[in-house]
């Protein structure tokens, strides 16, 4: 009876828990599943910084770019931008096969953390530079790309420390922190705008804190938070992915386990092009959004920091309910149709709507006649931009401050008008660009996400490292043409050929997901020795209720 009454006791208790964690004792002990999911909850951490690192400075970058070197134009403000994925586009494979080879992410992502927190006070200690500012701050940023090239090591070992019924809320949750940074950067930029462009000295008459050297710091201070959370006594690696499959297909070592889930490399690479589609998408919003605003609604610089700041932040919320809705949708439909319908076909919609439809073209201003002001005591120093964008110094003249009040200068806001397209191409209005940028809030996480998921399954237990940085490097590469799309499709072009070769893209790479859309499907692999939960639990039953002799142990 005493036996039957801990049955009882046994069935009561694993009915009350069924649903608040797993039965994984065979995998791994309660202590190793606790040290397992904080090393998980550390990687969205990271993830969450390197993808703010990059963000942060998106709307600052080219006012603080002008206030530098007046004279360096957008074309020098896209490669600034374009620097940091193309750096990490570089290094990606790279930390993958390094975290593979040492068979750990602890050196490779306190190397890249240390070295990210050193490029971010370098990009806000640039006013102690005498020249050549616009140089140090592209080298700031390939440095910071260098840095993020550990997303490869972090989203291979959450694949590796994940069992596959953890890996879609794992991924879709380290997909939520990635595109919260996205999104959080522009917001605690336009946070700090009340701090000015002149800000307060943290060194007396050298350095200053404003609104545009704020981000740097911010990412210093989180970035050292981030290096002491992967010190041993924190961060240990639980890897129990192998282990799952090694139980599954009844095997004792990993490398049999590789040989029983080939991946399927069509559809791994079909993938990663989706991946670089739908990511570049996104990435050529948050870069054009702050020109944009400026020239489609007339916004003034701070405006449009604070405008987008807030627009983003909205972003930011809708995106959580995208997120926390992923894993619910993937149980009642299969994965790639949520991937398709829920995520691409929004982005569609998105791209498509930013097509301009407003009466007339926007306002226009004359580049010619933009007069940038300096305030030296009494005298105004006057120059012209030239036909190029550059400045011409040779019509430099004095004026008397009693001609000219220098403490009252008006911004100049508007279409330039070397973008000769604003002069004939409809505006585009304010609802459709809010109506857009909803739409891709929607689609993008969803995308992304089960991308992600669906990529790693595919791949299987073998270490993902490599794979991992190729799937990082076509995100990366996205982030390098999308502001070169800036550069020569919106400036040269404009709204109408930016956002209709953007829709067309996206539509193909749809159709592409439906054709292949079942062998995207990842495959179960084949167990030698199948054994239900339930018959598990039952086998245990059995044992509690006829113990065997007090004399061998029992493992419950």
């Amino acid at each position: 009876m005493d036996h039957i009454r801990k049955a009882e006791a046994w069935i009561c208790d694993k009915l009350k828990n069924k649903q608040k964690k797993p039965f994984v004792s065979d995998l791994e002990t309660v202590q190793e599943y606790k040290e397992r999911w904080r090393s998980i909850y550390i990687i969205y951490f990271t993830m969450f910084l390197i993808s703010l690192g990059f963000s942060i400075i998106l709307t600052g970058v080219w006012p603080y770019l002008d206030k530098l070197d007046p004279h360096a134009g957008k074309e020098f403000m896209g490669y600034i931008v374009a620097a940091n994925p193309f750096a990490q586009m570089l290094f990606s494979p790279l930390v993958g096969w390094w975290s593979n080879k040492l068979g750990s992410i602890r050196l490779p992502v306190l190397v890249s953390l240390a070295l990210f927190t050193v490029a971010s006070a370098m990009y806000s200690s640039l006013e102690l530079l005498p020249s050549h500012r616009k140089y140090w701050m592209l080298g700031t940023r390939f440095l910071v790309g260098v840095s993020s090239a550990n997303i490869a090591a972090c989203r291979s070992y959450l694949s590796a420390a994940t069992t596959v019924d953890e890996r879609t809320k794992a991924v879709s949750m380290i997909s939520l922190f990635q595109v919260l940074g996205f999104i959080i950067g522009p917001a605690l930029q336009a946070v700090v705008v009340p701090l000015g462009s002149e800000g307060v000295w943290l060194v007396y008459n050298h350095l200053r804190l404003n609104m545009y050297t704020a981000s740097g710091w911010i990412n210093v201070f989180l970035s050292i938070l981030n290096f002491c959370c992967f010190f041993p006594a924190i961060f240990k690696e639980r890897r129990i992915a192998v282990k799952e499959a090694m139980q599954q297909q009844g095997v004792k070592t990993e490398k049999e386990t590789w040989k029983g889930t080939k991946p399927d490399y069509i559809s791994a690479w079909t993938l990663i092009v989706a991946f670089f589609v739908i990511v570049f998408n996104f990435m050529l919003l948050e870069t054009l959004g702050t020109s944009l605003t400026m020239d489609q609604f007339a916004w003034t610089k701070a405006e449009a920091l604070y405008y987008m700041g807030i627009l983003m932040s909205v972003g930011a919320v809708i995106a959580c309910v995208c997120f926390g809705a992923i894993n619910p949708l993937s149980k009642r439909f299969p994965e790639v149709n949520v991937m398709i319908w829920g995520g691409f076909l929004f982005m569609v919609l998105g791209r498509g709507v930013y097509i301009p439809w407003g009466d007339g073209p926007p306002l226009i201003y004359n580049e010619t006649e933009r007069l940038t002001i300096y305030h030296d005591k009494s005298i105004c120093k006057s120059f012209y931009t030239n036909s190029t964008g550059g400045y011409d110094f040779n019509s430099t003249i004095n004026l008397n401050s009693t001609d000219l009040n220098c403490n009252n200068v008006t911004e100049l806001v508007g279409c330039p008008s070397s973008q000769t397209w604003c002069y004939h191409t409809r505006k585009m209005t304010l609802f459709q660009f809010i109506l857009g940028y909803a739409l891709t809030a929607i689609g993008y996480p969803i995308g992304v996400t089960l991308i992600q998921t669906i990529f790693s399954k595919i791949l299987g237990p073998r270490p993902q490292g490599v794979w991992m940085g190729l799937m990082t490097g076509s995100g990366c590469f996205s982030r390098v043409l999308g502001p070169v799309f800036v550069t020569y499709i919106y400036t040269k072009l404009g709204t109408n050929w930016t956002f209709g070769m953007t829709t067309i893209m996206m539509i193909l790479i749809m159709v592409w997901l439906l054709i292949f859309n079942k062998r995207l499907e990842p495959k179960t692999p084949v167990k030698v020795e199948q054994q239900s939960e339930g018959g598990k639990e039952m086998q245990e039953i059995k044992i509690l209720i006829n113990p065997p002799s007090s004399d061998v142990p029992v493992k419950v």
